[in-house]
């Protein structure tokens, strides 16, 4: 889906679509409307950037336990695979 931005409101706002865009994905997100990452998709941002937009802004940021969870089983992940090539390293 597209949303086209009408010429007058992008001069008016002395802005460009991508930032008219961002802001609508941070007030979507604010409202409860978008997740999180729902919203960083729209807005073009990676994780880390639209976190630190979102925290410019004291807006906070909504952690669910099924974040929490996966983000734990990604970092359990990342050590494993690090021992692992750290260990192929020291005997290979």
């Amino acid at each position: 889906m597209s949303i086209d931005i009408p010429r007058e409101i992008v001069h008016a706002t002395r802005t460009t679509p991508e930032d008219l865009r961002r802001e609508l994905a941070v007030h979507l997100f604010q409202q409860g409307k978008l997740s999180f990452g729902k919203a960083r998709e729209m807005a073009g941002m990676t994780v880390w950037a639209f976190q630190q937009l979102l925290g410019s802004r004291g807006i906070p940021v909504h952690y669910s336990i099924d974040d929490y969870e996966k983000d734990l089983k990604s970092l359990s992940d990342l050590y494993v695979l690090r021992i692992t090539r750290t260990s192929y390293g020291k005997f290979g």
